[in-house]
């Protein structure tokens, strides 16, 4: 439990800029945002490049499976904005020497990109990050694949389902918390996803959850600024 739960920008920021997209990264840093979470798979030429499913339709003016072309054959194809595809590279030089967490998520449930770990864990290594990383992924063996590289690092099960002796799994699984759609136990490290509603957001602030990832990162930091606001006048007139 924290009296200061940080608020992540889920693929940057939205609801104003293309997800996943420089620009949308750009603007995020420029507010002052606390973490910015992004989503990296492999090219066919083992590239890593930020998009968040694992085909191009939805969020590009291409078609097809990422892995199935190289990364100069994906920068033709073009965002909503009319930019490229973002490399994992691009996305680093960004954050690099930034007072802003980072959480990366491996997009290996679906389909195991070979070395990926290994890939980009090195990428991270290499750059001058204020805040260590933080690494997230549906897929056990990608996180475990992770540790066998470095045990030593932020590493996260995302996970839908309601998790079940959620201390175990963590010290069992060598983790450091859990990202869920939906609030758990207290008592771990959690992060919970993806939180638009100023409600459910409420709720998440009064179990002082680690952080909230959300589409709309200026509406919920402004809401939890204003509740931790409250709460400190509360405990000073209780004094």
């Amino acid at each position: 439990m924290t009296d200061h739960t940080l608020i992540f920008g889920h693929r940057g920021a939205p609801v104003k800029f293309p997800e996943n997209s420089l620009a949308g990264f750009k603007y995020a840093l420029a507010q002052g945002i606390d973490g910015i979470e992004f989503d990296v798979h492999l090219s066919k030429d083992q590239i890593p490049v930020v998009i968040h499913d694992e085909t191009l339709d939805r969020t590009t003016d291409g078609s097809g499976r990422i892995h199935d072309y190289t990364l100069a054959q994906l920068r033709d194809f073009k965002l909503v904005n009319g930019r490229p595809i973002p490399t994992l590279a691009e996305v680093l030089d960004l954050l690099a020497r930034q007072d802003v967490q980072a959480n990366l998520e491996f997009k290996t449930n679906k389909i195991h990109y070979p070395d990926i770990e290994k890939i980009v864990l090195q990428m991270v290594e290499q750059t001058d990050l204020v805040h260590p990383m933080i690494y997230s992924s549906f897929d056990l063996q990608t996180l475990r694949n992770c540790r066998k590289i470095d045990p030593n690092q932020n590493y996260n099960f995302l996970s839908s389902h309601r998790i079940f002796h959620p201390e175990k799994t963590i010290k069992k699984e060598g983790l450091s918390g859990l990202h869920l759609k939906h609030y758990q136990s207290a008592g771990i490290l959690q992060r919970v996803w993806t939180v638009n509603d100023k409600r459910k957001a409420i709720l998440l602030l009064k179990h002082g959850i680690t952080g909230i990832i959300t589409d709309d990162f200026e509406t919920i930091t402004k809401l939890r600024d204003q509740y931790e606001a409250q709460t400190k006048l509360i405990q000073l007139e209780q004094k």
